[in-house]
């Protein structure tokens, strides 16, 4: 297994390239800002990107997925169900993106929003176990992401609530690796720490924590920061006109 984190502070997010190393195959998710940083470290591990995965049409920051995509000449991806143009590769629940000896898991997770998606990742060197899960903007360190900015909060928290149930059920030992951490307009309670694992965010985290589904929503509905340009960020990545 082959894993980069990309942290980046303007605007707030985390990006990833992962793969195998020894089948030279590798795919990156949520890339944002300038392309070359990804394709350098591709050329660095000797690995070609099959696979661009967006977990979701962002609402925070100007994607750069399809770009990366066309220059790497590999596969953009997202949920079979996103309302997004030009034409992509959709991927439904329980698809697998083979990478060599890794594999890549598509849970559809939707609340932060309809099409989002997180990727539960195998290294099948290592043992049959999932060994991490990609969960953009569904769980992060600390927090869970706000649902009004594709829908209404409360109907959003509800889906979120149901996909959060997904992630509990994963064992503990199973590394959470998110999609932004503090100071991202995407989360209330964010951690600086930009990792942890599902059993912590089962202990310390306050939203992941809450067991009663009517309770979440109450909670979904309080303290959110403004959502600055996030209707017209998320139709620009969708390709399609602000409403």
């Amino acid at each position: 297994m082959i894993l980069r984190q990309f942290l980046h502070a303007d605007p707030v997010g985390v990006s990833y390239l992962f793969g195998c190393g020894g089948k030279a195959s590798a795919a990156v998710v949520d890339p944002v800002g300038d392309i070359a940083p990804y394709l350098r470290a591709a050329k660095d591990t000797g690995m070609r990107i099959l696979y661009v995965v967006d977990t979701h049409i962002h609402a925070d920051h100007a994607s750069a997925g399809r770009s990366l995509a066309e220059a790497a000449q590999a596969e953009y991806v997202l949920f079979a169900g996103a309302e997004a143009f030009p034409a992509f590769h959709g991927v439904g629940d329980g698809e697998v993106l083979p990478l060599g000896n890794v594999t890549a898991e598509v849970l559809h997770t939707p609340g932060h929003t309809p099409e989002h998606i997180c990727l539960l990742v195998t290294d099948r060197t290592r043992a049959e176990e999932p060994w991490f899960v990609l969960t953009g903007h569904t769980l992060m360190v600390g927090d869970v992401g706000r649902t009004e900015l594709a829908s209404d909060v409360e109907s959003g928290a509800l889906e979120l609530f149901r996909s959060l149930l997904r992630l509990k059920a994963l064992p503990d030992y199973v590394e959470v690796l998110p999609g932004a951490f503090a100071g991202s307009v995407c989360g209330r309670s964010l951690s600086g720490r930009p990792m942890s694992t599902i059993g912590f965010e089962k202990r310390h985290n306050a939203a992941f924590r809450i067991e009663d589904e009517q309770e979440f929503v109450r909670a979904m509905s309080k303290d959110l920061p403004p959502p600055v340009g996030a209707a017209e960020l998320r139709a620009a990545n969708a390709g399609r006109p602000a409403v």
